[in-house]
């Protein structure tokens, strides 16, 4: 998540366009919604005025990414590295990931440009659980996460990492995480502003002192707490 996309204001017949397709993804389910996130994707990048967030299918959130295009991983290609300073390096199918314990967790989600999605449900597996099956070594203070849109990385310290409300999630609202949601993998920090939780994850690397991320490098706080960062005052996810 980061700052607003620009581009010229999204036209009637194409909201109306959308508002049909939102429709039909709702009456069609899972079949649809990940084609129907990637053109919702496409709108809300280039739409100044916010209004493509309230279509139908969108659930209210908006859509940003830093690369030039939505990138795509198959369930069966999608691969996790967990390196760095750990004791066993392990790289993780999505079928592994989904094997082990689950959690699902249920919190508002805040974006630091002001919108708000509540009350939504992420499922995957705990941070702290990956990183207890890999070993932490003593000296690592930090994670740094990397994405495989080539550009985009975040930072969460040890001790963020160890909450109980920070996920590796593969499922969004009880579904698969769509590819512009992130998908297949993402990272949850429910108690964060959202830029902090990285689409298309593919890297966990363990380090020995904070790494900011792609946003942090632009002003934007390295600790987001929801409330408490930013110059915001929102009520707190978590």
């Amino acid at each position: 998540m980061g700052k607003d996309g620009s581009g010229v204001p999204v036209g009637r017949r194409v909201v109306l366009g959308m508002l049909g397709l939102g429709a039909a993804g709702v009456a069609a389910g899972g079949y649809l919604q990940n084609g129907l996130d990637n053109l919702l994707a496409s709108v809300t990048a280039k739409d100044p005025t916010g209004l493509s967030g309230l279509l139908p299918g969108g659930q209210g959130f908006r859509f940003y990414s830093v690369a030039d295009s939505i990138p795509h991983r198959s369930a069966a290609d999608y691969r996790l590295t967990v390196d760095g300073l750990v004791d066993r390096p392990t790289t993780y199918t999505l079928e592994r990931l989904q094997a082990m314990p689950r959690t699902r967790l249920v919190r508002d989600v805040q974006c630091v440009t002001g919108w708000r999605v509540p009350h939504y449900a992420f499922t995957g597996v705990r941070l702290a659980d990956l990183l207890a099956a890999v070993g932490v070594r003593p000296e690592a203070k930090a994670l740094r996460f990397t994405c495989f849109d080539g550009v985009y990385s975040e930072s969460l310290t040890l001790d963020q990492a160890g909450r109980p409300d920070m996920l590796v999630a593969y499922e969004m609202d009880d579904k698969p995480v769509t590819a512009a949601h992130g998908g297949p993998v993402r990272l949850y920090a429910a108690p964060m502003y959202f830029y902090k939780s990285a689409k298309w994850l593919s890297g966990i690397t363990l380090t020995d002192r904070v790494q900011p991320g792609y946003w942090e490098h632009y002003g934007y706080d390295v600790d987001a707490w929801v409330g408490r960062s930013n110059g915001r005052t929102d009520v707190p996810t978590s």
